[in-house]
């Protein structure tokens, strides 16, 4: 979980740096829209964003918050991945993580979402026009971020001993890739395993991955 919220802050950190540049984004996008004969729809979705970036960008500004943007979004999307993996989830989680995932698609209509205070993205644009325009666009990030804190939020309430049980299912296929291929009733290999150095934990998960020791041409049954 740690490293959840050090992910999630940093890509927070991105984020306030192209936050900052929201002008520049929003005169990106007027250009590309324009080489692309696009200007009447409004900008609703990532991959009209990426579209614009690969085929009608032409001045190396526009181009570098573009991918500032789409960088972020990827970021967001993999984090998506990783929350996923975590645990198994409930009711609350699970919606959060989904409604979080449909929105970082590169297909998903962001035309219609907006953020809503404290965040004054929507405000900083110029007119009613522009509102419609990128309106969605600039409220996807923070609308992701907030829906992810509050993922980690509820996720810390949950019972220890559910994180911890898919976190040793997470080491057990971690540390089984680490483990050099043993022929048969050789167990010396079992110590250079990385899975002593779990202690306890290290133990129960060897032994479920490898089951009990038998000497050559002994047999289950």
């Amino acid at each position: 979980m740690n490293e959840i919220k050090e992910s999630l802050r940093n890509i927070e950190q991105t984020y306030k740096i192209f936050q900052q540049q929201q002008f520049t984004f929003i005169t990106a996008l007027e250009h590309t829209r324009e080489n692309a004969h696009d200007k009447i729809k409004p900008v609703s979705s990532i991959g009209q964003v990426q579209t614009y970036t690969d085929h009608y960008c032409n001045n190396s500004t526009d181009k570098r918050i573009l991918l500032l943007f789409l960088s972020i979004c990827s970021d967001l999307n993999k984090l998506c991945q990783r929350l996923e993996s975590l645990h198994p989830g409930n009711s609350v989680t699970n919606a959060l993580l989904d409604k979080c995932k449909t929105l970082v698609s590169h297909s998903n209509d962001l035309s219609g979402i907006r953020a809503k205070y404290p965040h004054d993205v929507v405000n900083h644009l110029s007119c009613d026009e522009a509102r419609n325009h990128y309106g969605g666009v600039v409220s996807l990030i923070p609308i992701v971020l907030d829906s992810m804190k509050e993922w980690v939020a509820h996720t810390e309430k949950l019972p220890r001993n559910m994180l911890h049980s898919v976190s040793a299912r997470k080491a057990a296929v971690y540390n089984q890739a680490e483990q050099p291929i043993r022929r048969v009733g050789d167990r010396d290999h079992l110590g250079r395993v990385k899975l002593k150095q779990l202690g306890g934990l290290g133990r129960a998960i060897r032994k479920f991955l490898d089951g009990p020791w038998r000497p050559p041409g002994k047999h289950a049954f």
